[in-house]
């Protein structure tokens, strides 16, 4: 026998007992953080990647009546809610809907008080869409279980600060913080979790 042809031999018998090895043993990759896999059997974001134009106008008709409505309020933040300065692509792909999903848990909580306002027939069909996005989104962050990883770093502090603004902030905060980011949400964090890995 070539010696080459030996070596290659003996490396098939080393990689076949190995193979052997780990399914007698059971051994396994190490599992992957259980809130969300953008591929995961029931986790249909890439429809997202775009909203129509008539969905666009409406959000912008919404942001306008916002402005206005905001101009005529006395309001101010201790902090801010939704900080420009963060950036989804800055998580784990695994992360960025968690984040997504709170973020826009608390848009629909705050706009969601404004329907019985003067804004409400023009919310109607906006906050139909996000209720349909938020829907679609719940399917990507499965309950956690209690034994499982807890959020760190950047997502923790992120998901902190969400939580801290609604039980703290004043309506009309919620309310400016939530109408200057509305446009963001929509054209660049939910396109960044409807593309998964290609946002970069």
């Amino acid at each position: 026998m070539k010696p080459d042809l030996a070596v290659g031999c003996t490396l098939v018998l080393v990689l076949m007992m190995m193979a052997s090895v780990l399914t007698r043993t059971g051994a396994a990759p190490a599992p992957t953080p259980p809130w969300t896999h953008l591929g995961a059997r029931g986790c249909h974001m890439g429809q997202f990647k775009s909203l129509s134009p008539q969905e666009m106008k409406a959000f912008k008709r919404v942001k306008d009546a916002l402005e206005e409505s905001l101009l005529l309020k006395n309001w101010s933040c201790s902090s801010h809610p939704l900080p420009r300065t963060r950036d989804l692509r800055q998580l784990q792909v695994w992360e960025r809907p968690v984040a997504l999903e709170a973020e826009l848990a608390l848009t629909l909580k705050v706009l969601g008080t404004l329907k019985n306002s003067t804004l409400g027939a023009i919310l109607d069909q906006p906050l139909h869409t996000l209720h349909h996005i938020h829907s679609k989104l719940r399917a990507c962050v499965p309950a956690q279980a209690p034994a499982g990883p807890r959020p760190r770093g950047p997502l923790r502090q992120w998901l902190h600060r969400l939580r801290e603004a609604g039980k703290k902030e004043s309506q009309g905060c919620l309310e400016a913080s939530v109408t200057l980011n509305l446009f963001r949400l929509l054209t660049r964090d939910l396109r960044c979790v409807a593309a998964g890995d290609l946002c970069a």
